[in-house]
């Protein structure tokens, strides 16, 4: 359990070497760039934010490539793909194919415009829909709908809304042109909104009917065309067809290039891991033939860094301590129990300065408590070997991710003893099978107790391991300031506060009241009866005068001691906060009795088997997954507020190495971290 311990590392080199020093530097990931030299006359920045953003563009615009294949060519995955992590590929494999790398920007842009082109035609698809769709009240008209007419007589087509009749519409027609005679009003076709309208009359009369038809809400169509509307369907359908064969073929052309997908990929992390290189090349200083880098490496790989970077390329390199005011990057190294809760505890916050990497006694915690929460050992088993599993399978899987499922892995086995401890099998799944479908009731019994026969006992208990949990965080904060030679501290807010909460444990084991709620007395000696009066009196009393001790008024002094007293109400708390552990352990149990109990409703028999055995896999399915998360919920705030509370403040910022970043392959070269 170690914060690696870092420094600052100054690089000179020449500038015919940059290329291959900042390359390398990529290729290792094992320095943080953050310049901090002192800034000379003669010396300035390149400005490569044009590079850089070409670079990024045509990082997007492969991405948006490999995006249309996975749309047009769909890559089948299984479920857990996400597992598998990125792909490893070799070195020289890369550089083949960077090689062609403008050949392959070509074919990504054939492909987007191909993209371009079949979304231009779905939009023009559209539109003849919408064409077509408004042709359809017109279809029965035998004549293009501009047609005007004879040399004597004039034709309109139009609405009127609602759906109306043909004696409705003369009706209020004539109310309106009563002298108009020779009008003939034909019914085209009706809907629900509108009634569509072919009309004929003299031309002579026509002013006065186009006038007595908007009267009664006469519209004409917004587009008049010149052919038959079923002619203009025809040519609708034709042009559907030829957009939908252009798409098609389209379709083929993309399909083509889906052999080209891994070759894609690699560009696209090939002009990201660019872009991150010109953004670095944009902060060093530069004279006429030199450059400068600095930035932060652990310091266990300092030396060989140092000694490649010297030899190889005839760099100027310096190893230094940070200053105290610099703020440190954090880089925890553990071994794979440890590191399994690296990412919890970043969820809290990275150690600051002057904290410990408290990542081996918060894993020793964390699953502890997580398998007392759970706490049935069927489920425990099947967690732990899911995750084994998953881990042995997928052995390229992210980080994060490895460190999740180990987690889990050891919280399964954690789950597993404290289910045997409990006689948690599925719950009572054993007694319940063979009591209904053999006739005969057998069971594992508990190795410990039963929690729910004796939740008493399992509360005084969980309050007992709470209670050993918050004194081992105060230890903590008492090693801190040993380690930092903070005896004054030491004395006051760390023995001080186990005086008081000793002796107060002692005055309250042998009471009645105590006695009452573990169904168990304690008889003490007299000496012990008074050593514990003795060790809260000193706790209290010291606590009183000295927590205020960095006030020279006596009055604000006994003020602020009287506060910190006050806080033994939050000690408290928090030993009550671990009823969580009874509340969740008898959660799990119970509601697996339950499932249980529902699966035997039909009794034995083969009808009441196959009930037993639906109502067991979905009910056990919610179980383990709601109390898993409640299970990691609730650990994850013991570890927060209550142990966490005694001794560590967080607030680091996590170490980020200029490394080849990439997005779908890991290219196998040295990366030392």
């Amino acid at each position: 359990m170690a914060v690696l311990k870092m420094q600052r590392i100054a690089v000179c080199a020449l500038k015919k070497n940059r290329k291959a020093i900042l390359e390398r530097l990529q290729a290792l990931g094992t320095v943080e760039v953050n310049i901090c030299l002192p800034e000379e006359e003669g010396l300035k920045k390149m400005d490569t934010a044009g590079s850089r953003s070409s670079f990024l563009k045509y990082a997007q615009m492969a991405e948006r490539g490999l995006e249309i294949l996975q749309i047009y060519c769909p890559k089948q995955q299984s479920m857990l793909a996400s597992l598998a992590g990125k792909p490893l590929v070799e070195k020289e494999e890369y550089d083949s194919v960077i090689k062609s790398r403008d050949n392959l920007i070509g074919d990504i842009k054939k492909i987007i415009d191909f993209d371009k082109e079949i979304a231009e035609n779905k939009g023009k698809l559209q539109k003849l829909d919408i064409q077509e769709e408004s042709l359809i009240p017109w279809m029965p008209l035998s004549v293009p709908m501009n047609y005007s007419g004879t040399m004597q007589t004039a034709m309109m087509v139009g609405t009127v809304p609602g759906a109306q009749s043909q004696e409705s519409i003369y009706e209020l027609f004539m109310k309106s042109a009563p002298e108009v005679e020779a009008v003939d009003l034909e019914i085209i076709s009706t809907d629900r909104d509108f009634t569509y309208l072919a009309v004929l009359c003299m031309k002579s009369d026509k002013i006065r009917v186009e006038n007595a038809l908007r009267s009664i809400g006469f519209a004409a169509p917004s587009q008049l065309l010149n052919k038959r509307p079923e002619e203009i369907r025809q040519g609708i359908q034709k042009e559907r067809e030829r957009l939908l064969a252009a798409n098609e073929e389209l379709t083929k052309k993309i399909a083509e290039f889906e052999k080209e997908r891994e070759r894609f990929q690699l560009v696209a992390d090939y002009f990201r891991i660019r872009a991150d290189k010109y953004e670095v090349l944009g902060q060093l200083p530069q004279s006429e033939h030199v450059f400068f880098i600095s930035g932060f490496i652990p310091e266990k790989y300092a030396p060989s860094v140092a000694e490649e970077l010297s030899e190889k390329y005839e760099a100027m390199v310096e190893i230094s301590e940070p200053s105290q005011e610099e703020e440190i990057p954090v880089l925890l190294e553990n071994n794979s129990f440890a590191g399994s809760v690296e990412g919890v505890l970043s969820s809290f916050g990275l150690p600051g300065r002057g904290d410990i990497d408290p990542s081996m006694i918060m894993s020793v915690c964390y699953v502890f408590l997580f398998g007392l929460m759970l706490s049935d050992a069927a489920y425990g088993l099947l967690v732990s070997v899911v995750c084994g599993v998953l881990i042995r399978r997928y052995p390229r899987m992210g980080q994060s991710m490895k460190k999740s499922l180990q987690l889990f892995f050891w919280c399964g086995l954690s789950t597993l003893f404290w289910g045997i401890m409990f006689g948690g099998y599925f719950g009572d799944v054993i007694n319940v099978v063979s009591r209904t479908f053999f006739g005969h009731e057998v069971g594992i019994p508990a190795a410990w107790f039963v929690p729910l026969n004796d939740p008493m006992k399992m509360l005084i208990f969980s309050m007992l391991f709470g209670l050993i949990h918050l004194f081992l965080g105060l230890g903590i904060k008492g090693y801190m300031c040993l380690r930092d030679r903070q005896y004054m501290d030491f004395f006051c807010d760390v023995v001080l506060w186990f005086c008081l909460l000793v002796g107060l444990i002692l005055i309250l084991l042998p009471t009645d009241l105590f006695a009452s709620i573990a169904q168990t007395s304690f008889l003490f000696p007299g000496w012990v009866n008074t050593l514990a009066k003795a060790l809260a009196i000193v706790g209290a009393v010291g606590i009183l005068l000295m927590s205020g001790r960095s006030s020279k008024n006596p009055g604000v002094r006994i003020a602020l001691g009287a506060y910190d007293l006050y806080n033994i109400t939050g000690w408290l708390s928090d030993v009550l906060s671990y009823s969580r552990l009874l509340a969740l352990g008898l959660a799990t149990g119970v509601i697996a009795s339950v499932v249980n109990q529902m699966g035997t409703m039909l009794g034995g028999g083969i009808a009441g088997a196959i009930l037993f055995i639906v109502v067991f896999l979905i009910g056990h399915t919610f179980n383990i997954g709601i109390n898993l998360l409640g299970a990691y919920v609730h650990t994850c705030r013991l570890q927060y507020v209550e142990f966490f509370g005694k001794f560590y403040e967080g607030g680091g910022k996590a170490f980020h190495p200029f490394k080849e970043n990439t997005k779908y392959v890991d290219i196998k070269e040295e990366n030392i971290l």
